[in-house]
């Protein structure tokens, strides 16, 4: 079982049922989660248990105990994942756009780790159960690569080179508005925001946060850009461009509400190198833009020309 541990130090949190607040400190954790795990005794407010309907108050210390998820909710699926590289400790796989990565409430079946599961014999066990071989993670909406590890060795060297920022990571976006930088940095600290607690946004008390960009292509109203990540927040490229007053195409949380309707973010995860953490290789692998973000760069070619 994992311990999670929150604060109340927001006025802005306060006041507000726990069953409430939680989900939205823990996008992973449902209501009706949370409700249970009060009633399990697992939620305690200043090292005292509490009922699903208590309200929040400044400074208000909360220990989650968060109930694991038994192996035998996990389902193998044959999803037909795309595997780019594998070896005896480590693969590349491709996740489509609209497959989240590992099971949540409400997301228990067609995740990337039930095809994993499937498809790849062995996977890490450090993340537990719910998230076997899972190094790192895209949005459900982003499509690309990601690393998955093997065994628990290759986890740890793959999560080292992450907080070290030693692995490649380049996505190519569809924004609003034409940038009119051939290349820049974004180095501007993600935080939870203060206003809406389950989105992210660009706070003076975050942690660091830098993209780097360079222009791929110029339409009459949206420019094809290429994201490199030196850091990995939670919706940091999202955040960031918005942040510079460019936001991503069709992104329902952070895009403007006039935006093209393609089901979420055009925002593709085209490319991730690393050293093997067994071997010391370096592992390379790109993928092209999926047929949908190919189909709407034509469509807005055609209209421009």
């Amino acid at each position: 079982m994992e311990i999670y541990e929150y604060q109340i130090s927001d006025q802005s949190q306060t006041g507000s049922r726990i069953d409430k607040i939680l989900p939205e400190l823990n996008q992973e954790w449902s209501r009706n989660q949370i409700q249970d795990w009060i009633k399990l005794g697992l939620v305690s407010v200043n090292d005292k248990t509490i009922k699903p309907n208590y309200k929040t108050k400044l400074n208000d210390k909360i220990v989650v105990t968060e109930k694991e998820t038994v192996e035998a909710d996990i389902v193998a699926e044959n999803l037909d994942l795309d595997i780019y590289y594998e070896d005896n400790d480590v693969a590349v796989v491709y996740k489509p756009k609209g497959m989240v990565v590992h099971p949540s409430p409400g997301h228990y079946t067609n995740t990337l780790v039930n095809g994993l599961m499937y498809q790849i014999k062995d996977l890490s066990g450090i993340n537990g159960e719910i998230r076997p071989g899972i190094v790192h993670r895209i949005d459900m909406d982003t499509s690309g690569l990601l690393m998955v590890a093997k065994n628990d060795i290759a986890h740890r060297g793959l999560v080292e080179q992450l907080m070290d920022k030693t692995v490649k990571r380049k996505y190519t976006a569809l924004i609003h508005g034409v940038i009119p930088h051939d290349y820049g940095t974004i180095d501007a600290p993600i935080g939870r925001n203060k206003n809406d607690r389950q989105s992210m946004a660009v706070v003076d008390d975050g942690k660091e946060a830098i993209t780097h960009f360079n222009v791929l292509e110029r339409f009459k109203d949206y420019t094809l850009v290429e994201c490199q990540l030196e850091t990995g927040r939670t919706h940091q490229i999202r955040v960031h461009m918005k942040y510079i007053g460019f936001p991503l195409v069709g992104d329902p949380k952070y895009g403007p509400k006039k935006t093209l309707d393609i089901g979420g973010q055009a925002l593709h995860a085209g490319l991730i190198g690393f050293e093997h953490p067994i071997t010391g290789q370096y592992i390379e692998q790109q993928a092209a833009l999926p047929d949908y973000f190919e189909t709407l760069l034509d469509t807005i070619r055609k209209r421009d020309a």
